[in-house]
């Protein structure tokens, strides 16, 4: 018995045999849209995910990867990797993002955590530092959650609180600025009646300043790191209702990219630079624009520019956000507390495991997977392998990424027979998918649809099962489009290229000459999602599922 008094011990399938060799193979960004030109998983050679779609239909299916189904506030959340292989693994759906943020401030929760109590050392002699997208978008951050952080730091003890804005205008209508402006001023002005120092200090348009991606741009963090923690910028403003008005004036401004602009006392000497002893949050809950500022806050060892200055501060994310850079160290709400993984049931019940890719997602298979755990549940029964990325490179200049030598490490696990279950990720159309670069993302789709076929080869050798399924979108679009989805054209006439995820469904197939006859996708669950893909491989393997895990979406049927 476990120590919650629950059993490890599954219970056998009536109908499916248990002993054969399950693979179990993420293709990482690999959504399923109409074909075009754009679609690079469309015009991509993938003879082996083809002959899966245009197969047995009861073999062959889609699920959701995105909002709800894997944790997410709303059907307006894109999936991401981390959540996509926690619901993966852990065959429930567990709060994620946003709605971790939302109930830890319901609850309070977040002022009893670590992360709190590390930057909470710094109100009685130190400025607390908000940095955030302000926005009702919900996307990256949102309004409410800055406005109650806010309420809550200043009633712990806060006494000066400077707030860093950066202007929305992508995720909400250009030129809603100056609207959530004015009411972030309004609740300053409250606190300030109350006693807290409270102003903004700082601002900027989130294309322009701070929210870069990918490392696709330092000089947009630059541009940040001046205005807020040097307190220099080319715009100069006693008030920030006043700066955004006035920056909206010139021509062709838009939110998105208004200049970088502090604010001003009345000698001209900024308001809230960063400065040593002080705490530091970016307020985003969504990670991929967090990670690049919270490296020039963290990291010592830092040459992306020059930094000038480097106070010495205590920093937190909302969250985490990198769980494989562990960045940053500290966070304001934790992550998911995630039990009772399918990969730890499956260990206790004898399921020997070999889990692989590379080194860009080797934590998805492994740590995320298990339900964001480091190392093994029992190192006699599995194997994790990690080949090294291409370092010093972007992924488009070798798209073909290590696709094939995942292939081939996992298709030697198959034949060694000393598996009963094979786990990989390929990472391809999401990592090279994310450059914008169409040609590339072309040839690593091919890639990976050739690493597939090594390991479905290797399971038909050994009379085995496998399950082929994806975590999110993002090959399969590689434009931005209009409402009517057609694409959207840049001021030169160009495309406007997409290198974020999606919100398509995945593609799942099932088969293998180890699949018992009969055995199909169920016909009523239309809209299962990722959680459901655990029980589902828990059925492969011959169990029954926990009775509180997302249902499997197979049957046996007499035929």
């Amino acid at each position: 018995m476990g120590s919650s008094g629950f059993s490890w011990k599954l219970a056998d399938h009536p109908k499916l045999p248990k002993g054969k060799t399950v693979a179990v193979v993420v293709l990482d960004g690999w959504g399923e849209a109409k074909p075009d030109q754009y679609n690079c998983i469309h015009v991509a050679e993938t003879p082996t995910m083809d002959s899966l779609k245009k197969g047995d239909p009861d073999k062959w299916r889609l699920v959701k990867a995105h909002g709800s189904a894997v944790g997410l506030p709303t059907e307006d959340d894109m999936g991401n990797s981390e959540v996509g292989h926690n619901a993966l693994g852990a065959g429930r759906i567990f709060a994620q993002g946003a709605k971790l943020v939302d109930l830890a401030l319901e609850s309070g929760k977040i002022y009893d955590g670590e992360g709190f109590k590390y930057i909470s050392e710094c109100f009685e002699k130190g400025t607390l530092h908000l940095i955030g997208l302000l926005s009702d978008g919900g996307v990256h951050s949102r309004l409410d959650q800055l406005l109650l952080l806010l309420k809550g730091s200043s009633e712990r003890g806060a006494k000066r609180i400077r707030v860093h804005i950066l202007t929305d205008g992508r995720d909400v209508l250009d030129g809603s600025s100056v609207g959530f402006v004015e009411t972030l001023e309004n609740y300053l002005a409250e606190l300030r009646g109350k006693g807290v120092d409270a102003q903004i200090a700082s601002g900027g348009g989130r294309m322009y300043v701070t929210m870069d991606r990918y490392e696709n741009d330092w000089e947009v963090v630059k541009r940040g790191w001046d205005a807020q923690v040097l307190g220099e910028a080319p715009f100069k403003f006693r008030n920030a209702v006043e700066a955004v008005k006035q920056l909206r004036q010139a021509p062709k401004a838009s939110d998105q990219y208004l200049p970088p602009f502090v604010i001003a006392d009345e000698s001209g000497k900024a308001v809230g630079p960063i400065v040593d002893g002080d705490a530091v949050v970016t307020i985003n809950f969504r990670a991929d624009r967090m990670v690049m500022v919270a490296k020039a806050f963290e990291y010592e060892d830092f040459d992306k520019f020059d930094r000038v200055r480097v106070p010495k501060i205590r920093y937190a994310g909302m969250l985490q956000y990198d769980g494989e850079l562990k960045l940053p160290s500290h966070y304001l709400v934790s992550p998911p507390e995630i039990d009772r993984t399918s990969g730890e049931y499956l260990v206790h019940n004898g399921v020997r495991t070999f889990a692989c890719s590379e080194t860009v997602k080797f934590g998805h298979v492994t740590f995320f997977w298990n339900g964001n755990r480091s190392g093994y549940f029992n190192e006699g029964l599995e194997e994790y392998v990690e080949i090294p990325s291409d370092s010093g490179i972007t992924f488009n200049v070798q798209p073909k990424m290590k696709a094939l030598e995942i292939g081939e490490k996992v298709r030697d696990a198959i034949l060694s027979g000393k598996f009963d279950q094979v786990r990989v990720n390929i990472p391809n159309g999401d990592m090279v998918g994310h450059t914008g670069d169409i040609e590339a993302t072309v040839v690593a789709c091919k890639a990976a649809d050739e690493a597939v076929k090594m390991i479905l080869d290797a399971i038909e050798q050994v009379g085995g099962i496998y399950v082929v399924t994806a975590d999110h979108g993002n090959a399969e679009d590689m434009v931005k489009r209009n409402k009517t989805g057609q694409p959207l054209l840049d001021k030169g006439g160009k495309i406007q290229i997409l290198t974020s995820h999606t919100c398509q469904p995945v593609p799942i197939a099932i088969g293998g000459p180890g699949l018992a006859p009969g055995c199909r996708f169920r016909r009523d669950l239309p809209t299962g999602g990722l959680a459901n893909v655990a029980a589902t491989v828990m059925n492969l393997h011959g169990f029954e599922p926990p009775s509180d895990y997302e249902p499997s979406l197979i049957e046996v049927v007499d035929i």
